[in-house]
Order: structure tokens, then sequence, then C-alpha cells
């Protein structure tokens, strides 16, 4: 693939999944990892890297998207940063040690991991579940292990941690708009430890692209692949306001399932991946 087919493809693909998060409410990242994958390998980067960089790149996209959601919710007043303050230290560790143990996991085993993840994601849209509310939150050592389990998972499967969060706070009786609003501001610390824990575990490893002059279209710092960062960064943070709006005309239930079944075809790609690595 050419630089320039590569670059357009990484617009298009930007666009399209930041369109999805505003209409759907949902996280790019279960888009972003699989065609990613396909176009870093068909970019000709390293097959035992490729999946491992575009987790890496999904998740770092999120330190810009999350900072213009958050920005929104909170101007509703819809952020508990009662809730925050006491999850972002677990999340801070969790996702720092999750890029660790992903870096450490062959591309077969992470990509198995990620096609469960979104299978599971997927039915989860289709039956439409949310779990009853039927107690308060924990304290603050409770709120740290459930901070560390979101940002650890988080990491494994570059997402914003919005499929884990948003549940277990609707469990503990938080309102939905205040669940989805305090969500949002958990993106940042996992995408910020799990971006710089993805740097550290690549650094390590050989065959990534670094940075110079005669690798602009390849540049890489660790797992995370610049150009595909920025590019996609840029036009997600472009469509994502044309989804919301969008959703207030369209009917998101029905798109959901149909997201739902494209998740499904993802997540079968992702399992096709992690045989062909073995």
């Amino acid at each position: 693939m050419s630089a320039l087919a590569f670059v357009s493809a990484l617009l298009v693909l930007g666009a399209a999944t930041g369109f999805a998060a505003g209409l759907l409410g949902i996280g790019g990242g279960m888009l972003l990892v699989p065609f990613l994958t396909m176009l870093l390998t068909a970019r000709g980067l390293p097959l035992e890297h490729v999946v491992h960089m575009a987790l890496a790149t999904s998740l770092a996209t999120i330190l810009f998207t999350s900072v213009s959601s958050l920005r929104a919710h909170d101007a509703h007043g819809a952020v508990r940063w009662d809730i925050v303050r006491p999850l972002a230290p677990g999340i801070l560790v969790g996702s720092l040690v999750g890029a660790q143990i992903a870096g450490a996991l062959p591309t077969a085993a992470l990509a198995l991991l990620f096609a469960l993840f979104v299978s599971f994601s997927a039915t989860q849209i289709l039956l439409d579940r949310k779990p009853a509310p039927h107690r308060d939150l924990p304290g603050s050592a409770g709120l740290f292990g459930v901070g560390t389990g979101i940002g650890g998972l988080s990491s494994l499967v570059g997402a914003g941690g919005g499929f884990i969060s948003v549940p277990f706070m609707l469990w503990c009786n938080v309102r939905m708009h205040q669940a989805v609003g305090t969500s949002a501001a958990l993106g940042f610390p996992i995408a910020a430890a799990g971006t710089l824990g993805y740097v550290v575990a690549g650094l390590r490893e050989t065959g990534i692209r670094t940075c110079s002059a005669s690798t602009v279209p390849d540049c890489s710092v660790g797992f995370i692949h610049l150009p595909a960062l920025l590019a996609v960064a840029a036009a997600s943070m472009f469509f994502a306001p044309l989804g919301a709006r969008a959703a207030h005309r369209l009917n998101s239930q029905a798109l959901s399932k149909v997201f739902a079944l494209l998740l499904y075809l993802l997540a079968g790609y992702m399992l096709s991946k992690a045989a062909r690595a073995l």
C-alpha cells in the first residue's frame, strides 16, 4: 500500500469511527483496532507487532477524543468527580500494567483476547442488557481495585473503558447520564497511562520503524504509530459532533444492532488473525 493510499484510508477510518462514536455513544476502539490491524498489515509493518501497534494507537487516540467529550459532559454537570478521584489512581496503575502485559503477549493471544472482548460487547449491544442497580459504590480501597481492573482490561483491548465502567456505575445506583459522563472523564487517565505503557513496552522491541526522515509514513514511538494516531484523531474529532447531531434524527437503536453485527465480523477477522499467527 502506498503512503498516500495509507494516509487516505486512515482519514476515512477516523471519520467513520468518530461519526459512529457520536451517533451511538460508544467508543471507537472496537472499530479502530481491527481496521488498523488490516491497514498496518497492508502497509508491510512487522506481522508480530501489528496487533500491538493497532491496540496502542487506538488507545492513544482517546487522549484527543476524550477531552472534547469530557468538556461537553462536564458542562451539563454529568461528571461525578467524587467517583473519578478514587478510581483514577487504580486506573493509572492498571493501564500501565496492562500495556506491559499486552506488549509481552504474542500476537495470537492478543488478537484472540480482543476478539473475545468484541464478541462479548456485541452481544451486550444486541441484548441491550443493563445491570439492575442494587448497591452503593464501594469505599476508596474498593474503587482503587475496580479502577485497576478497568485500566488493565482497557489497555489490553485498546478501549476507553466505557463498556466496563458504565455498567459498574449503573450497578452501583449511579444515574445513566452521570455514568456516561463520568466514564468520559475516566477515558483520559486510561489513555494517558496506557499510551505511556505501550511506548515503554514498544521501545524494548526490534523491527519497529522509529522516526526518521525516511520513515515518515511509518514513524512509530514504541508501539504508537504516529501518522495513524494523528490522521485518525483529527478526522474522528471533526466527525464525532456530526454523528452526535445525526443521532437526534436517526433510529440509533436499529443502527446499534447493525453496529453489533459489524463487530461480530471484525471479531471473526481478529480470530483469523490469531489463527494465522499461531
